[in-house]
């Protein structure tokens, strides 16, 4: 699902769109399956006993209870979070009733370093922590292929030609040079 482009200013485009790593459904996706068996074993056991239905609703409204809780909940989170990266600014949303972001634009930012440990490099994800000019270092969590955000992020930052650094380096390179007389030998 691509960034709505009503959001953008004027020439930003989004480089990057991701939603957190997989790995952050792992639990919720446990708690659905084993929920859902659980809940059909109970539901199996309770069918001979004199009162069978009302012990199967009950079951069932635990269990709803429990995979909206447990599962739904998360899984909506993890839909509404999300990373991008624009020509512009790093983005980071979340929520659905209470909604949240954050925008740190590229020439603000100082320093960009990534943190993995075993399961997230096994799994591809770790988390990525952006040090801005003004606050201490913001982390992001569970970011899917850390190593080629953070790549990308950094060449994002040294390559925009409308920061400090590189302005004055090509506006010395697009200068046109002055006219030098007539090089070919001919008119002498």
């Amino acid at each position: 699902m691509a960034y709505p482009d009503d959001l953008l200013s004027e020439g930003e485009r989004v480089v990057l769109h991701k939603h957190p790593h997989w790995k952050m459904l792992l639990w919720p996706y446990c708690v659905l399956v084993l929920t859902v068996g659980i809940g059909g074993y109970l539901a199996f056991l309770a069918q001979d006993l004199s009162w069978s239905m009302i012990a199967q609703i009950a079951i069932g409204a635990v269990a709803l209870a429990l995979i909206v809780w447990q599962f739904l909940i998360p899984f909506v989170r993890w839909r509404t979070t999300h990373f991008i990266v624009t020509t512009d600014r790093v983005m980071a949303r979340e929520g659905v009733v209470n909604r949240t972001g954050i925008d740190i634009p590229l020439a603000r930012i100082n320093s960009v370093q990534f943190r993995h440990g075993l399961i997230d490099r096994i799994v591809g994800c770790g988390t990525l922590i952006i040090e801005s000019a003004s606050d201490e270092p913001l982390e992001f969590d569970d970011i899917p292929n850390v190593e080629k955000v953070h790549s990308l992020l950094y060449r994002e930052i040294n390559d925009n030609p409308h920061d400090d650094f590189t302005a004055p380096q090509q506006a010395q390179q697009t200068r046109p040079l002055p006219p030098q007389g007539d090089q070919s030998g001919r008119g002498r």
